[in-house]
């Protein structure tokens, strides 16, 4: 370890800044050069032997590009937590050079939180599954855009039609506006609105062909979660793709942090003070969590499709699944009862939702018999 150099990398899109700190304690900064794989090479063949190097540098926009190039070289390399970097409280200068020597150095401090990257099969199901949650945040705003430009010109659907139902569709393209460039305007929205609902159902099918792909042991973490009451196969598979395997949480309440479902806390001495959630995790997670926790309202029972989903599961499984369901049923009778709010109700529900589903996650892995990677801080 005495001749080990630390690395640190502050990256953009087109350029690398680059900083070492030296087994002696010098941190200097080594200039600027191209993001570029030939340019990256270069730069590991002039610092030195790959296995005396450890590289980090912060998760962006980039991705994890830089991580397998590292990788290739034979460099370790960490993908580092940008809001859990060491700040000193009066430092109010922030250059690319200053990001560079402070990464170096709080690298060879092991000051650094790593985020836990995903392997290239992983990461492009989970960007598939995330380009499908963007096509539904589009479908909204094309609906809401075209159901406000009818609204604001009197134009009313039928009674008793479900909105954006067949016949409520059937209704709406009936519309016509003798203002030339307001029938422009309604056309075009409308073709936002067809668009959006012809991309959602090509997603999903590509989505179940890479669920089919997928490895194993994946498909089998995918198959347990779906015990879950509300968890059916795409919110199963957004939990996969998000928190990856479970085991490396050493605990449900690491999970629950991840996941940004804890509450907020500001306490000193005698003075206790809890807030909302600290929504500091991934949102992804915490979004669908809380949707899928509006099934738990319901009085404790096993239908047709979620039975189906049971079948082939291990008993272990489904008796965690059963466990949530009469466990988070009695929660929120108790909480709605005390005159908690019906959404802080479900949140709660949520947090306890995800406990339930890494304890399947877990029970499903060790099943496996993988081994269980050393649980990295998030």
């Amino acid at each position: 370890m005495e001749s080990v150099r630390f690395v640190g990398l502050d990256v953009h899109a087109a350029t690398i800044a680059v900083a070492v700190a030296e087994p002696g304690g010098e941190v200097r900064s080594l200039g600027t050069i191209a993001n570029r794989p030939e340019a990256v090479r270069k730069l590991v063949k002039k610092l030195g032997p790959a296995e005396q190097l450890r590289v980090c540098y912060e998760a962006g926009p980039c991705g994890y590009v830089l991580y397998w190039q590292c990788t290739e070289l034979g460099v370790p390399c960490v993908v580092v937590a940008p809001t859990l970097t060491p700040v000193k409280a009066g430092d109010r200068v922030k250059t690319d050079r200053r990001d560079a020597e402070k990464l170096a150095r709080s690298h060879r401090a092991g000051e650094l939180t790593a985020v836990w990257v995903p392997d290239p099969a992983v990461e492009a199901l989970r960007d598939l599954v995330r380009t499908r949650v963007a096509a539904k945040r589009d479908q909204l705003r094309a609906r809401q855009r075209l159901a406000k430009l009818l609204l604001r010109h009197g134009r009313r659907p039928p009674t008793r039609t479900k909105a954006w139902g067949t016949a409520h569709l059937a209704w709406i393209k009936t519309v016509r506006f003798e203002h030339p460039d307001r029938e422009a305007a309604y056309l075009d929205l409308l073709h936002e609105v067809e668009h959006a609902q012809a991309r959602i159902p090509r997603l999903e099918r590509a989505i179940e062909a890479a669920i089919a792909a997928a490895p194993a042991p994946v498909r089998d973490v995918i198959a347990g979660l779906q015990a879950l009451r509300g968890v059916a196969q795409l919110t199963a598979v957004t939990l996969v793709t998000e928190i990856g395997q479970f085991t490396r949480f050493p605990h449900p309440s690491a999970l629950m942090s991840y996941g940004g479902i804890v509450p907020r806390e500001h306490s000193s001495g005698t003075r206790v003070w809890r807030g909302g959630i600290t929504k500091t995790g991934n949102g992804y997670v915490r979004a669908i969590l809380v949707e899928a926790s509006w099934a738990y309202r319901h009085r404790p029972r096993i239908g047709y499709a979620l039975h189906k989903r049971q079948e082939a599961l291990p008993e272990r499984v489904k008796e965690i699944a059963w466990t949530a369901q009469t466990r988070l049923y009695q929660r929120y009778r108790h909480l709605l009862g005390r005159g908690v709010m019906r959404q802080k109700v479900v949140t709660a529900l949520a947090r306890e939702l995800l406990g339930f589903a890494w304890a399947i996650g877990v029970t499903v892995e060790q099943c496996q018999g993988l081994p269980a990677p050393a649980p990295l801080p998030v």
